[in-house]
């Protein structure tokens, strides 16, 4: 059978939710994948860990598989690779600062034969029919790049997360020659970061937080804890910088923050002086007016360190009225009620709390309406996907694509799974693979699905009955019980009364089945259910999980 001379894109993660990024992309024999990220539960998700996406298709095609390329080291483009690695040892790719953080997680999931290589912006690799090329960009982490890939039918340019920032702190500013030397040249198809299409006008600098942070520190005279992401090391960059700057130590506190910026100090991308940065355990020395504390939880996580602070009951760090807490973070869509109790916590003892809406203490990593105008000017793909975001998002990214020129027929939103197929002068829908949602709890992966979710909502919302009854095995009959046990239902000691009368019950519907000589206990257990829920309805308009268990002797 002769294989299809079609360049294949396949989103199995990232489009229409923010988070999960991975696309496969295939040619005949051989397929590349960028990222592999994961994302974290939705509320309705009950005791979920993390979400990965559903790699199904990849490993029915792993003898395809030439390598993982990383545009950059977030979690929602790196967090899956562990739960992927297990499965199926790909080669790794990515620029130096990524694969530390990459490194630093495998070690933790206990994965150290994993084939790592670092590339460097403006190298290209090549992956069988693939050369994929690693182009500077910009983000809210060091090291990001986007990809361009040289395939047999046309270059596909995947922006990876960017913006476009002109005074970056590592100075390294994004390729936009490179960008501009590809679309004279011919793209066949970009793919391009959609997360920020919604808001007009430019993103600002990192630049305007580091110059906000310098006015606070000066004027500040007592003790100020910083939260923000562990993975923004340029903003701690200037948390550092400005600590430096007004004679302050630098206390750590978070497992990520503590991980990632010993990565980043050990690869070079962190700079402080030597003193500047002392353990949690030795802040007390100093006077409080000498003291950064840079945390997690700038998204109101419930066990993080800045909400464990909040709450009072963080081992190290006891919050002081005079405290300044800045939250150098925009909450993430969902997070909003969990960041505004931590604000409240910390307002209600007494301390001055600094969040985006007050002062420029936050900036976006990604690009805004007019930076996706100019990398669709320059690139000047002829098709065009837009990537990363919710389903608003790409369709907002999609018109401003059409705005500027590009023709609506050559502009496709897709859903994860969806195929499109590229030769040089075509491009049609491929049909679907699957894809979806693996759910992370603790060490299973993927052994809680729709029903045990099902069954934990029910509980957590109607509480448990257990009916505990024996009966002899060769009679049939009632030797003990039914004994009735509640949990999260009601509080027995107050409702005995309608306990006497949920035995009762049983007790009739057994004597029933014991005149009609049911002694088959999946019938038994059925009319115990039904009937229990019925009476308990019918009582109090509740509706608990029933669980009958019998016991023969």
């Amino acid at each position: 059978m002769r294989k299809s001379n079609k360049l294949k894109i396949i989103p199995l993660g990232g489009l229409g939710e923010v988070g999960k990024n991975i696309t496969a992309i295939e040619y005949k024999e051989d397929m590349i994948l960028i990222d592999c990220g994961m994302t974290f539960p939705e509320d309705e998700m009950l005791g979920i860990d993390v979400v990965i996406p559903d790699v199904t298709y990849i490993l029915k095609n792993r003898d395809k598989i030439r390598a993982i390329v990383l545009t950059h080291g977030h979690e929602d483009h790196i967090g899956a690779l562990p739960y992927i690695l297990n499965k199926i040892n790909i080669p790794i790719y990515g620029t130096k600062l990524t694969l530390g953080l990459v490194e630093n997680k495998l070690k933790e999931h206990k994965l150290d034969k994993v084939n790592m290589n670092i590339v460097k912006h403006g190298e290209t690799i090549k992956l069988g029919v693939f050369n994929v090329e690693f182009i500077k960009t910009g983000h809210s982490i060091p090291d990001s790049a986007a990809l361009a890939i040289h395939t047999p039918v046309g270059v596909v340019v995947h922006t990876g997360d960017f913006k476009i920032d002109y005074t970056p702190i590592d100075g390294d500013v994004i390729d936009l020659n490179r960008f501009a030397e590809l679309g004279n040249k011919g793209v066949l198809l970009l793919m391009s970061d959609s997360t920020n299409a919604e808001r007009p006008g430019y993103t600002m600098s990192e630049r305007t937080v580091g110059n906000t942070f310098r006015e606070i520190f000066l004027n500040h005279k007592h003790r100020i804890l910083v939260a923000t992401f562990a993975s923004n090391v340029h903003r701690i960059q200037q948390i550092i910088n400005a600590s430096e700057e007004n004679n302050r130590k630098v206390v750590l506190s978070g497992r990520s923050m503590i991980n990632t910026i010993g990565v980043a100090l050990e690869l070079g991308y962190l700079h402080m002086k030597e003193g500047t940065l002392i353990d949690i355990n030795d802040m007390n020395k100093y006077p409080s007016d000498e003291i950064t504390i840079i945390t997690t939880g700038s998204q109101g996580e419930p066990m993080s360190a800045l909400s464990r602070i909040a709450s009072g009951e963080h081992k190290k760090v006891q919050i002081q009225p005079e405290d300044l807490v800045i939250i150098s973070a925009t909450p993430i869509p969902g997070n909003e009620k969990t960041v505004s109790k931590v604000i409240n916590n910390l307002v209600e003892k007494g301390t001055q709390v600094i969040f985006e809406s007050l002062a420029d203490v936050h900036v976006s990593g990604h690009a805004c309406q007019e930076e996706l105008k100019l990398m669709l000017t320059l690139v000047k793909p002829k098709y065009f996907i837009p990537v990363h975001g919710e389903f608003r998002h790409l369709k907002k990214h999609a018109e401003i694509a059409g705005a500027l020129g590009t023709s609506p027929e050559n502009i496709f939103i897709l859903n994860n799974g969806e195929i499109m197929e590229f030769t040089k002068d075509t491009a049609e829908p491929g049909g679907n693979v699957q894809s979806g949602n693996i759910l992370v709890d603790g060490l299973g992966v993927g052994d809680v699905g729709n029903i045990v979710l099902r069954d934990r909502k029910h509980l957590s919302e109607d509480g448990l009955i257990v009916v505990v009854v024996t009966i002899s095995k060769k009679e049939g009959i009632i030797l003990a019980g039914p004994d009735i046990i509640s949990r999260g239902f009601v509080y027995v000691r107050e409702s005995e009364d309608l306990m006497e009368e949920a035995r009762k019950v049983v007790r009739a519907v057994l004597e029933d089945c014991e005149k009609k000589k049911i002694t088959d206990w999946a019938t038994l257990k059925s009319n115990i259910r039904d009937t229990l829920r019925n009476h308990l309805y019918g009582k109090i308009k509740r509706n608990p999980m029933i669980l009958p268990i019998i016991m023969e002797v």
